[in-house]
């Protein structure tokens, strides 16, 4: 289909999608919403589709929503903001985090609200040094939404998340590598280099093991050591009978680059 508010191409098992409302800081729409869920869907019913990069246009990654696409003004009447999370951004987080491919986030710019915890959701984050994240709910008498609340105390411990949630402050990419947020933070001009260069190698990579990697990661927060041993024992039962496994062997054994087909 033909997008308005996001850029979308697929080249050599590598998604590329990108947040193209520059002029507004890349902040979310309905539009905008239905566009990305469009091409989600791409990336999850393509089985060429191995990895998925996502960035921002422009000098920001994302604002978060854009407040101009509500109607809401002093003395008016109130606005369910928990339909927007229930109906758009809670299903964005979940399919981030749930895709079975790898998820690249290049934040070039600064990463504001649910646009920060969006970022957070990737699986891997890398920042341009010039970039910025900020918990901007409470300056507008709001909650962290979009899982904030439940990946910053995780990340970076309560004292941290709480300080980035009451106060509002911006912290630098370098600071958010420091306290864990993110993967790493990057020169500005290295940025989309070295985050193609990671799609591509996960595009080439074995994406069924790619999936149990990020299901068992995940599955760590809320299991106990005894469960976890178990979920790593059935994944690896499963693996061990992959075409991949098989192939990552025989490359090591003749001493070569594994082809993995990601079967």
């Amino acid at each position: 289909m033909a997008y308005e508010t996001i850029l979308f191409e697929v080249a050599n098992g590598a998604a590329r999608l990108t947040l193209n409302r520059p002029d507004r800081l890349n902040s979310f729409t309905v539009q905008m919403h239905g566009e990305v869920a469009e091409a989600l869907s791409q990336v999850e019913n393509d089985d060429g589709v191995r990895a998925l990069l996502i960035t921002g246009a422009g000098r920001g990654f994302c604002a978060g929503q854009d407040l101009a696409d509500r109607a809401v003004a002093p003395g008016g009447d109130g606005v369910d903001l928990g339909e927007s999370l229930e109906n758009r951004y809670n299903p964005l987080i979940r399919r981030l985090v749930n895709l079975p491919k790898p998820v690249v986030c290049a934040v070039n710019g600064v990463a504001a609200g649910a646009g920060a915890n969006i970022a957070f959701a990737a699986d891997i984050v890398l920042a341009a040094k010039s970039a910025k994240f900020i918990q901007s709910f409470a300056n507008i008498g709001l909650v962290p939404d979009s899982g904030g609340t439940w990946i910053l105390p995780r990340l970076v411990g309560q004292a941290r998340a709480m300080g980035l949630a009451l106060t509002g402050q911006p912290i630098t990419a370098e600071q958010a590598e420091d306290w864990g947020l993110i993967w790493r933070a990057v020169d500005d001009a290295k940025l989309m280099e070295e985050a193609n260069a990671l799609v591509e190698q996960f595009a080439r990579g074995p994406t069924r093991g790619y999936a149990a990697i990020k299901r068992a990661i995940r599955a760590s927060w809320s299991a106990s050591l005894d469960q976890q041993l178990n979920h790593e024992r059935d994944n690896q039962r499963e693996l061990g009978r992959s075409a991949d496994y098989r192939e990552g062997v025989a490359a090591f054994s003749e001493k070569r680059k594994p082809n993995f087909t990601g079967r």
